[in-house]
């Protein structure tokens, strides 16, 4: 509870936000802390473990946005040193778009539109419908998500456009089931 966890960070990003979770770590890697042979700041003792091929696919995705938000610290205060060290919020994402900080990164993601409206409209349609999406609900998601463009990507236009959807209307309700229980 005390320390920051860039992985993390980076990892809740990508999932969360964006709706493209990394893929599983390979077997029998571990954690940062049991690799005694790393030294130096958290950053340089990141690049160490990336310096092994297995672990640098995952972590070329995930380290950058999780050093991006190293200001704050694990209750989201604002800090500028980590310990007697600088924090660098820098980082390059493999796109290859560079930042500093939290807001360069908010500027980042805020071209990755599409991506997180997406992941926003499967998440509300998934509370929504009170059941994970399937592969037959994606016909609707680019439907509500269409529709969101044309309406300059409202919050409102959103909501109004999953309660329009079909999955939501034409969902079962608990009566009907308790109905066709009963015979």
């Amino acid at each position: 509870p005390t320390r920051t966890s860039p992985v993390k960070r980076g990892r809740w990003v990508l999932e969360q936000l964006l709706g493209t979770p990394p893929p599983p770590p390979p077997a029998n890697v571990p954690e940062l802390d049991d690799q005694k042979q790393l030294t130096g700041t958290l950053r340089q003792r990141m690049e160490q473990h990336r310096a092994n091929p297995a672990c640098a696919s995952c972590h070329t995705q995930m380290d950058a946005m999780g050093f991006a938000l190293e200001n704050y610290n694990a209750v989201g205060a604002w800090r500028a040193k980590d310990g007697e060290d600088a924090i660098d919020a820098s980082g390059t994402l493999p796109d290859g778009k560079s930042f500093t900080g939290p807001a360069e990164l908010k500027g980042v993601l805020k071209e990755k539109r599409e991506l997180f409206v997406r992941n926003l409209t499967e998440k509300l349609l998934t509370y929504a419908l009170g059941r994970g999406l399937e592969y037959y609900d994606s016909r609707a998601v680019r439907q509500i998500n269409a529709e969101l463009a044309k309406q300059d990507h409202k919050f409102s236009a959103l909501v109004t456009a999953i309660v329009k959807s079909d999955p939501f209307r034409l969902r079962r309700g608990t009566e009907l089931n308790s109905q066709q229980a009963a015979k």
